[in-house]
C-alpha cells in the first residue's frame, strides 16, 4: 500500500528554506494580497491611489511637487504623474504649475478628498485594528526598522554596476 504524502503548509516549507528568502517572497505576497483587498475598500479610488494621498498627507498643507511626491512613495515620477491625473480627473487633487517655475507641477488637495477622508475615516481605523491584531507594538517598530534597513540596502544595491557583463 503506497503511503500518501501530507501536503505541506505555508509555513512547513517556510521552515525548510534560508529565512532571507522566505521573507523575500512574502514580502511580493504581501504586497499583492494587500493590493487586492485594499482596491476593494474604497468605492471611488484605488489602493494606489490611497496610498498616494496618504503620502501627500505627509506634507501636512504644502503643496508638494510631483517629483517631491515620488520620492517620498518609492517611486517613479511618471508612475506617480499617472495616478495623480486620474485623482485630478475624480475632483480628488488639483494640479497646478509651480509659480518659480512653471515646468514642475505642485498637488493640492481638494474639498473633496476632505470628504472622502472622513467618509472612511472610522474603516480605516477598523482595518488598521483589524491588519495588526495580535502584533505588538514593539513587533511593529521591529519590523519598520527591517523593512528601512531593507530598503536603504535595496537603494545601495541600485548603485552597484551588474556584473557578468563587460563594461565597454
Amino acid at each position: 500500500m503506497e503511503k500518501k504524502q501530507q501536503a505541506n503548509t505555508p509555513r512547513d516549507v517556510v521552515q525548510e528554506m534560508d529565512s532571507r528568502y522566505a521573507l523575500f517572497g512574502l514580502l511580493f505576497a504581501f504586497q499583492n494580497r494587500l493590493q487586492t483587498i485594499g482596491d476593494t475598500f474604497y468605492e471611488e479610488i484605488t489602493s494606489k491611489q490611497f496610498f498616494l494621498l496618504a503620502c501627500l498627507n505627509l506634507f501636512q498643507g504644502s503643496s508638494p511637487t510631483v517629483q517631491e511626491l515620488a520620492q517620498v512613495m518609492g517611486s517613479s515620477h511618471q508612475n506617480v504623474k499617472q495616478i495623480l491625473l486620474k485623482l485630478e480627473q475624480k475632483g480628488i487633487i488639483i494640479l497646478e504649475a509651480d509659480k518659480n517655475d512653471r515646468r514642475k507641477l505642485r498637488i493640492t488637495l481638494t474639498e473633496y478628498a476632505g470628504q472622502l477622508a472622513e467618509k472612511y475615516r472610522r474603516r480605516e481605523e477598523q482595518f488598521m485594528t483589524g491588519l495588526f491584531e495580535g502584533v505588538s507594538e514593539e513587533e511593529a517598530r521591529r519590523t519598520f526598522l527591517t523593512l528601512s534597513r531593507l530598503e536603504s540596502n535595496l537603494m545601495q544595491l541600485r548603485n552597484v554596476p551588474e556584473t557578468g557583463r563587460e563594461q565597454n
